[in-house]
């Protein structure tokens, strides 16, 4: 392995004697990025805990600290964990052959850290992509494994959907659904009585032939064409279909359940275990709602999503906010260090 020095033009070793080609070591270069690495890691942890100090409106969530039901998070990280599981199976199922699925795990650690930084999902993307073509799966169907995991997450999530729906109308009115679906129609209604029906009118006679136009050359692309050509593969082979499938409904569900299990555990939000399926519900939506936003992980907007959907069930804003906060940072924040650390391993 090459020094850093290495490289340097004879020139500057001539005029800086010091610098020569054994004066900095990779082991000694390794230390000075650790060294570096773990300083700012310091200096961020110092100001991210002043800033929680002293900051005035952060001050009553800390006080709700002491206060939540701690015996449900060992489940909130179980069920976190299951979710990478769930997709790592997804994958194996959308490639087609039986990968490893300790490293594939590990992989989807990887990937979400990626997804931290990249809109839309193309972070995981590419880690996924990559991981296949090491695999030993082509770069072409490698991009079109991923691309039919990517086209077979929306159906498992429709299916899931409405199979919780399902659940609480079977259950009854005590089911809780009631009062998420009656929320979703009357701020429908509301909304559409606040758009103008002329503007309206214009806007989509100008965005609907532009749409079509848009949709009929993305179906005729060469990406297009792969993906349903992977995606009609895929259909061919039962088996692998069905565990794509359930495996993308599996890690929506997991989600769903933390995020139940983390409004459980504030105190305030007044719900008990016959609400969970009208949690899981809200989850749905507003997972759903917060994802139409392209935002890098979809930050801020699930969060303010997630708190519409608890309102439209009566909690109240404080007790919302703690949940969706307890539930991102345990299932969304917390994994990225393991993501990293992963990462590393992975690549040798």
């Amino acid at each position: 392995m090459e020094t850093i020095a290495a490289g340097a033009d004879p020139a500057a070793s001539a005029k800086f004697p010091g610098l020569g080609a054994d004066a900095l070591t990779p082991s000694l270069a390794q230390r000075i990025r650790r060294a570096r690495w773990a300083l700012a890691g310091l200096l961020s942890a110092l100001l991210l805990a002043a800033v929680l100090v002293t900051a005035g409106p952060l001050r009553p969530g800390l006080a709700a600290l002491g206060h939540m039901r701690w015996g449900f998070l060992p489940g909130l990280v179980l069920l976190s964990f299951l979710h990478y599981v769930c997709s790592a199976v997804a994958l194996r199922g959308a490639a087609g052959r039986p990968l490893p699925l300790v490293s594939t795990t590990m992989t989807q650690f990887t990937a979400s850290a990626a997804n931290r930084v990249t809109p839309g999902g193309l972070g995981a993307a590419a880690v996924n992509t990559r991981y296949l073509v090491c695999r030993g799966l082509p770069l072409p169907r490698a991009v079109v494994a991923v691309a039919v995991l990517q086209v077979a997450g929306v159906p498992a999530d429709l299916l899931l959907m409405g199979a919780v729906l399902g659940l609480g109308a079977a259950l009854g009115p005590g089911g809780g659904n009631d009062r998420m679906l009656d929320a979703l129609g009357h701020h429908a209604s509301r909304a559409a009585d606040l758009v103008p029906p002329l503007p309206l009118l214009v806007a989509g006679g100008v965005l609907l032939p532009a749409a079509a136009l848009w949709g009929r050359r993305a179906i005729r692309s060469t990406a297009a064409r792969s993906a349903a050509s992977g995606l009609a593969d895929l259909c061919r082979r039962p088996r692998d279909l069905a565990l794509t499938l359930a495996a993308s409904a599996g890690t929506t569900f997991a989600l769903g359940v933390a995020f139940a299990l983390s409004v459980l555990a504030v105190p305030g939000t007044a719900v008990g275990p016959a609400d969970a399926p009208a949690l899981l519900a809200a989850y749905l939506v507003g997972a759903a709602a917060g994802s139409a936003v392209p935002t890098p992980g979809g930050i801020g907007s699930t969060e303010a999503a997630l708190v519409a959907a608890l309102a439209a069930l009566g909690i109240t804003a404080g007790p919302a906010l703690h949940a969706v906060l307890l539930f991102r940072a345990v299932t969304y924040w917390a994994p990225v260090p393991f993501g990293l650390l992963a990462c590393r391993t992975l690549r040798r």
